[in-house]
């Protein structure tokens, strides 16, 4: 988007592209269907890069989500609103995104050098040397690093800009995992690897503190769990994970319904279907796979009859079935997230052009920028935005 803005305005441009094609990276968002934004108000999209999000307020401005979606379908592609107002292609496909880009590419003329593995870059009087290893020395007045973070490296997105940054003097504020699957210390997690529990409501337990998370879908893996509902407060956790250590994961399994609810229900259900065996009443609340380590936790025979179960014995049912207790203990590394939190300082780049306040005509733009927020379009809507506004600036100041 840097190259497309700055070629628009008239600018010669080269993209160093580290792989073989762009885009690569916006192949896997949304699962492969590209979450390109959401369809929400600016304060929305500021409140969800968290402390100091207002940074960007210039750049969603600049390029708002209306204008993203603009952009996209005078070249012939329409969008479509999703639930929660999240924005896809209504081709279902990220390809159709990187299509539209390429041809944007093509069409201003940018000169693109493809698997370029940059060496150096330097800055000598008011021009800056760009080297690789295989290619002659690159000399621009203007230079914009949007080189990503540090996760899905196979993407391309090696860490690169940051080891960059830092030789031209800026500060690389800590690198964390954003949108991250968590390990569990329970190993009966295991034996659920891809049990996706749909409308689940989730409570984490730290210190004295509570969050709790909104109704959503939670997925068990081999390790621990993931899916959208631990992926999106995963970006907090991690945090607390330093601090606090291990934390206290409760699943909400039926959240429609309040404790005194489905208690009413439970004691109803054991009167009118008395001869059921536990472990198939069990199976019309969950899943069948996960009524085995409920059985466990609970310590009650399975092939119990509900008219045998004791008034204790049916209050931990409840209890398991509105807070089934975890316990959380890490995350997987960084190249494993789908975003890195942490990057170059906003302190030393200014948020009205993206320009670098140490380095002038240097600018930045998307993850290198400290700063992320949770799923939903808004990671992408900052890339395209900050990428827009940088190619601006730089384009609109050259000599």
């Amino acid at each position: 988007m840097a190259a497309i803005r700055a070629s628009q305005l008239g600018n010669n441009v080269i993209l160093l592209e580290r792989n073989d094609s762009i885009g690569h990276k916006l192949l896997l968002t949304g699962n492969g269907r590209c979450n390109l934004t959401k369809q929400t108000e600016m304060e929305v999209f500021l409140e969800k890069f968290g402390r100091r999000g207002s940074f960007f307020r210039s750049a969603f401005t600049t390029f708002s989500n209306q204008d993203l979606m603009k952009f996209f379908l005078i070249s012939g592609l329409d969008m479509k609103v999703e639930e929660s107002g999240r924005v896809f292609p209504v081709t279902d496909k990220s390809k159709s995104v990187v299509d539209v880009l390429k041809s944007f590419l093509d069409e201003r003329d940018v000169e693109v050098v493809y698997n370029y593995r940059l060496e150096h870059l330097r800055k000598d009087g008011a021009i800056f040397k760009i080297q690789s290893t295989k290619k002659p020395v690159i000399k621009t007045l203007k230079a914009i690093i949007t080189t990503g973070g540090a996760s899905y490296r196979r993407t391309g997105s090696t860490g690169d800009g940051f080891k960059l940054a830092r030789r031209l003097g800026h500060q690389i504020t800590p690198l964390k995992p954003g949108m991250v699957p968590l390990t569990i210390r329970e190993n009966w997690v295991n034996s659920l690897k891809g049990l996706n529990l749909e409308r689940v409501k989730l409570t984490v337990v730290y210190g004295n503190k509570r969050r709790i998370t909104s109704v959503g879908n939670l997925l068990f893996t081999h390790f621990g769990v993931s899916g959208p509902l631990i992926l999106d407060m995963s970006r907090g956790l991690v945090s607390i994970l330093d601090k606090y250590g291990d934390i206290k994961l409760l699943i909400d399994l039926e959240p429609e319904k309040s404790r005194l609810e489905l208690g009413s229900q439970l004691t109803e259900e054991f009167q009118t279907m008395g001869k059921l065996s536990l472990k198939k009443y069990l199976g019309i609340h969950v899943p069948q796979s996960l009524t085995t380590p409920l059985l466990e936790i609970l310590s009650i025979d399975p092939i119990k009859k509900l008219n045998q179960i004791s008034k204790k014995e049916r209050l931990s049912i409840l209890e398991c079935l509105k807070a089934l207790p975890l316990t959380i203990t890490g995350h997987l590394p960084l190249e494993k997230a789908m975003i890195t939190c942490g990057g170059v300082s906003r302190n030393e780049i200014n948020p009205q052009t993206m320009e670098s306040r140490l380095v002038d005509d240097l600018y930045f733009a998307g993850e290198i920028i400290d700063g992320c927020a949770p799923s939903g379009g808004f990671n992408l809507q900052q890339a395209f935005s900050t990428g827009y506004l940088a190619g601006q600036s730089a384009a609109s100041f050259s000599d």
